[in-house]
């Protein structure tokens, strides 16, 4: 197996800053390391250049920033190029990466959505009508705006056309380019505790820790996984992550479902741990 990170923009024949602990930790455990150029996979521009440096054939996992869905499906015809194909491919990424991919399959377990295909005042509002009176979370297929979360992301009722719009609006303007696909209104649930981040490999758990944005709460012991194991597993997907918080009334709750290769590792989950995860993928 391959694994495949960000170049250090000032060094680029070097893994970024960020990663660098991971490809440290896969090259110890005998796994190859190549540096792709993330900015003009990005940017979609010379994107042959980006995967200059990778040599070798055979399977690759990225991990790396996130990609939108038609940057990651050229990534991946580039590499089959040279030889090497990602164990996550195109269709699967995008199931993954933006939330009507995998909504259907953990609606029982995740809080009633309805969305969009675009950014317009109308499409919004039948929406908002659609999900019904009182309050919700706006994000867009791929991400929300959670750190702006009265200006950007919390709706307090949706029967208020006028209020939600501005909230809309706002996100419309910081998410600017990276707006993915359409509006995604999610009904509010009040939750008691941190985000805990799961990580799956071909449908089952092989990593359970805090969520990078709280990195020092421990997961809690005793999360029953059972009832959504099998909705992750029905997903078919090869390495995923599955956002989880406790409800009020006790019941763990799917926050968001991501792909595995550009979601964050807290920096208290020790690199070798995602690699060892990663291991399994070569299987």
């Amino acid at each position: 197996m391959i694994l495949l990170v960000p170049a250090n923009p000032l060094r680029p024949r070097h893994p970024d800053e960020h990663f660098a602990a991971e490809a440290q930790a896969a090259r110890a455990a005998g796994i190859d390391v190549a540096v792709v150029d993330h900015d003009a996979l990005a940017r979609g521009a010379d994107a042959r250049r980006a995967v200059a440096s990778v040599s070798g054939t055979g399977t690759a996992v990225y991990r790396g920033w996130m990609l939108r869905s038609e940057r990651y499906a050229a990534f991946a015809e580039l590499l089959a190029d040279r030889g090497v194909v990602l164990r996550t491919n195109a269709e699967h990424y995008r199931r993954a990466h933006e939330l009507p991919g995998w909504y259907a399959a953990l609606a029982a377990a995740t809080p009633l959505s309805v969305w969009t295909t675009g950014s317009d005042r109308a499409s919004f509002d039948r929406a908002r009508v659609e999900l019904g009176a009182g309050p919700a979370v706006l994000r867009d297929y791929s991400k929300s705006m959670k750190h702006y979360w009265n200006e950007a992301t919390f709706i307090p009722d949706l029967e208020d056309g006028a209020a939600a719009w501005h909230v809309a609006r706002r996100f419309l303007e910081l998410r600017d380019d990276d707006f993915v696909g359409g509006f995604v209104l999610r009904r509010f649930e009040r939750f008691t505790s941190a985000e805990v981040r799961t990580w799956w490999v071909d449908g089952v758990c092989v990593l359970i820790g805090p969520h990078p944005d709280s990195p020092h709460d421990p997961a809690p012991a005793g999360i029953d996984l059972a009832p959504i194991a099998p909705m992750i597993a029905g997903l078919g997907l090869p390495f995923v992550t599955v956002d989880l918080a406790l409800r009020v009334d006790g019941e763990w709750r799917v926050v968001e479902l991501g792909d595995g290769q550009v979601s964050d590792r807290p920096t208290t989950i020790d690199p070798q741990m995602m690699i060892t995860a990663l291991l399994v993928l070569a299987r």
